[in-house]
């Protein structure tokens, strides 16, 4: 009996396995499909000379490149702010926090991890309103705007992994540093999360696939459909994701329906471009480490 139950959940795995993968494989397939053949320069350039469009010397006006460009300066102004913060608090929260504020500390983080991306498109829309009204009156939705809203919409992903990572760590490891004279930032810096940091690149590489995925949060925030390249951080901007959205929600013939789906299509290989960067670092980062355990 316990050998048919055994074979059974063994069988159903498989399936459950299979049935993912063979989704997944369909879904390309039929992205693929639709969306192979506008892949071009046309796609990203439009009527534009290609070198014209990316030393910005001429706007492109039919073509995703901006929002190429408009996506992956939105992820890296993203990353760069949730990654420190996110840091900090995970280090906090594993060494620092105790009894009643680590309670609570921890119950904000995982409220803010269930926050839907909408209702933190809604808080950066809000808080634009308030600026306008009370402080700033020539403050507006931005791409800074949209970085820091998609900023705290990341940041429980690497609050949560660090804190995870650095709590998981043998107490023979905490002690090392301390007892060749360390102080206990030098033991956080030098040894903990050099130890830790293979699960803390993880949580990094999660947020950063979020951050480039979304789009209720932009939407309200300060992607627009046509605006060209963004020439700073306080400018409108574009992004793939909202111009696949628009596409598909306002196309007025197959033509415009295509170039969505080949959008779609350059948005997956863009993602995986950054998942590919940030697992590079990951591994270089675990090279060097591990070498420095082998010298100790």
């Amino acid at each position: 009996m316990i050998k048919k139950i055994t074979y059974l959940a063994r069988a159903c795995s498989w399936l459950a396995v299979l049935t993912t993968v063979g989704m997944i494989l369909l879904f390309l397939g039929f992205l693929g499909v639709r969306g192979f053949d506008t892949i071009n320069l046309s796609l990203f350039f439009g009527n534009t000379p290609p070198w014209e469009a990316i030393t910005a010397r001429l706007p492109v006006w039919h073509g995703i490149w901006p929002a190429c460009v408009g996506t992956v300066a939105l992820v890296l102004l993203s990353s760069f702010l949730a990654i420190p913060l996110g840091l900090a608090s995970g280090i906090y929260l594993a060494h620092y926090a105790a009894g009643y504020w680590k309670k609570w500390f921890c119950l904000a983080v995982d409220l803010l991890a269930g926050i839907p991306s909408i209702v933190m498109g809604l808080f950066g829309f809000a808080l634009i309103l308030f600026l306008k009204k009370a402080v700033a009156p020539q403050a507006n939705t931005c791409l800074l705007l949209s970085a820091g809203c998609l900023a705290l919409l990341v940041l429980p992903y690497v609050i949560l992994m660090t804190q995870t990572a650095l709590e998981a760590l043998p107490d023979e490891l905490r002690l090392a540093g301390l007892s060749l004279g360390f102080t206990p930032w030098q033991n956080i810096v030098h040894v903990l999360l050099p130890a830790a940091g293979r699960g803390i690149l993880s949580g990094v590489i999660l947020a950063v696939g979020r951050a480039a995925e979304d789009t209720a949060v932009i939407l309200l925030t300060g992607v627009v459909a046509n605006s060209g390249l963004p020439s700073g951080i306080l400018d409108k901007y574009e992004a793939l994701p909202f111009h696949i959205f628009f596409l598909a929600a306002e196309a007025r013939s197959d033509a415009e329906l295509a170039q969505g789906f080949g959008a779609a299509l350059i948005l997956l290989m863009l993602t995986a471009a950054l998942f590919m960067g940030a697992y590079y670092l990951k591994s270089t980062f675990a090279k060097t480490w591990d070498q420095k355990d082998l010298l100790i």
